[in-house]
């Protein structure tokens, strides 16, 4: 049975804490492929689309993605890493882990993400747009790097766009990846 955990929030040390690499002896223990259950619920009852490990008190090299649609989840990764890096792009990011408040991010436009899943094989996930702004938001989580880190123009979310967004990142466990007034998509962790 998976259990919901309780997400951290950004005062707390672990969140800063580069996560260690999971040894390959340690994926087939059950209480690492509890973990893995437990991140997937904590993520979906929060509702959110990703989860790093030390959002939830693990200083381990693991996050779960899921965006929800027929493309891009669920996924585990274990030691993940990018193995290409490309483009660059500008959006509004949150997190649970800051509530409140939002700021303009600079990420990579397309990366692919390797690693291991929860049996151990090799995995590589391609990601652009929402999902590869995603991957890099984890990929975060994991070397101890908030947003709020790389953030241009940190601020509390101050019009209605901005408080809606800020709401729905603290109230459903999502962050926002938006340009403009174009559009506004929930995205990270």
């Amino acid at each position: 049975m998976a259990y919901v955990r309780t997400i951290l929030t950004d005062n707390h040390p672990t969140l800063r804490r580069v996560a260690k690499r999971v040894e390959r002896s340690e994926i087939a223990d059950p209480l690492f492929q509890q973990l893995i259950d437990d991140m997937f619920a904590t993520m979906y009852a929060a509702p959110g689309i990703g989860l790093a490990a030390p959002q939830i008190d693990v200083g381990k090299r693991l996050f779960v993605v899921d965006l929800q649609d027929d493309d891009h989840g669920p996924y585990e990764v274990i030691n993940p890493r990018f193995t290409v890096t490309e483009g660059e792009v500008t959006s509004i990011e949150g997190c649970l882990s800051v509530p409140g408040f939002i700021g303009d991010v600079q990420r990579f436009e397309r990366v692919v993400c390797v690693g291991l899943d929860r049996h151990g094989q090799k995995i590589s996930l391609e990601g652009s747009g929402l999902f590869g702004r995603c991957l890099q938001h984890e990929m975060d989580h994991l070397n101890g790097v908030l947003y709020t880190d790389k953030a241009q123009n940190v601020r509390p979310a101050a019009t209605d766009e901005e408080r809606e967004a800020a709401e729905e990142a603290m109230l459903e466990g999502r962050g926002v990846a938006a340009e403009g007034d174009e559009r506004r998509e929930a995205a990270l962790s």
